[in-house]
């Protein structure tokens, strides 16, 4: 299929994707927001200070100040993920059609969230997004994706960027590029890819990226979790250095089978990895979570992965699997960042259903050009 090309949608068809992309990109939020205040500790540690059943809810997060509900980078780059997807879609209208560049500038735009004070109004080719005044905030962003995007050379697979960092934060940006549900898996699979070699190099990182983006948009498309684990298996095979990955995503299938659900087995999955372990445990708490909110307390309450990455990528698969209205609504509510999360959900949902009504090649809505600049 033809990237870009907008499908005709009936209502239903409109209203189920919309649900599903706000559940994705809230249900990230939630399981990052969830995991933050414990993301260092042992399963120990989280079980003093949080009680036997471990964390429940919303903790104090002491890099935003206690607050609760409150968010990471890994949050502030999915949001400007989705600011570049827009973004490539409105300047294909200029015969400019290169989605790993548009997102490399919409990386640049969050890398100027973490070295300035505040957003420049000068600036209208920024977009709004980069306006917001609350992601001018230092919420321990990874060192490779500050160097990353820390200059103009982009990253390829050809020559990635910091090719020994295995780390899940390329994968923890990569699941909008899942809700393009009109592009074909393979298509959506190498999008992300070559956007994670902007900042993670090594072929764990970026493959387990490219796999986090398939299971999303299998699960977008109205697929169970298993099948979507299986269409990712299938689609990973045919790429170099997948065994790990492929590994992995088997592991945590197994994992099912083995009983009822406990920290030590999500522990197990986790042990010793890199992304490919927080993507494990991101689709075994998938699999086996009787609602969201048992999935995300699953996926964090664990002390052998980042936590907030953890929850991140399980939040998302949980969030496309079952929508925006399956989501815990206190956290709903409480969640940082929340009138962005939906604001950019709802703007992504609308290009890609209805964008040829709001620009073309010849004519575009003034206000959805202000809000997504062609430069």
């Amino acid at each position: 299929m033809n990237p870009g090309v907008t499908a005709v949608w009936g209502r239903a068809e409109q209203q189920d994707f919309r649900s599903r992309v706000r559940g994705t990109l809230l249900g990230a939020a939630l399981g990052d927001a969830l995991g933050a205040p414990v993301a260092s500790l042992t399963l120990e540690e989280i079980r003093a200070a949080h009680g036997a059943e471990g964390l429940t809810d919303f903790a104090p997060f002491p890099l935003a100040h206690d607050r609760q509900g409150a968010v990471t980078a890994a949050t502030q780059l999915l949001l400007f993920t989705v600011d570049g997807l827009i973004r490539a879609q409105v300047r294909r209208d200029t015969g400019a059609w290169h989605p790993p560049s548009d997102l490399h500038r919409a990386y640049h735009r969050w890398a100027a969230t973490q070295r300035d004070w505040g957003p420049d109004e000068r600036r209208a080719e920024d977009g709004w997004l980069a306006r917001e005044e609350w992601l001018y905030a230092r919420r321990d962003p990874a060192r490779a994706c500050l160097l990353g995007f820390g200059d103009d050379v982009m990253g390829t697979l050809d020559k990635p960027k910091n090719p020994k960092e295995r780390g899940a934060q390329a994968a923890a940006r990569s699941a909008p590029f899942g809700l393009l549900v009109g592009w074909e898996p393979q298509l959506v699979a190498q999008l992300a890819f070559e956007c994670a070699v902007q900042s993670h190099g090594h072929a764990v990182a970026y493959l387990t990226a490219g796999a986090h983006a398939a299971l999303v948009h299998a699960l977008a498309r109205g697929e169970t979790m298993d099948t979507a684990v299986q269409r990712t298996l299938a689609l990973l095979a045919t790429r170099p250095g997948h065994p790990p990955v492929t590994a992995a995503l088997q592991h945590a299938l197994g994992a099912v089978r083995q009983g009822m659900p406990t920290p030590a087995r999500v522990e197990e999955l986790a042990a010793d990895r890199d992304a490919e372990g927080a993507l494990a445990v991101a689709v075994y708490c998938a699999l086996v979570g009787e609602d969201v909110r048992h999935g995300l307390c699953l996926a964090v309450n664990q002390g052998a992965a980042d936590s907030a990455l953890c929850g991140t990528l399980a939040g998302a698969l949980l969030g496309a699997l079952h929508g925006e209205t399956a989501l815990p609504p206190a956290w709903v509510a409480q969640v940082e960042g929340r009138a962005t999360l939906l604001e950019i959900a709802d703007d992504f949902a609308m290009e890609m259903t209805q964008g040829p009504a709001l620009h073309g090649p010849g004519r575009a809505s003034e206000g959805w050009l202000a809000r997504y600049p062609r430069a």
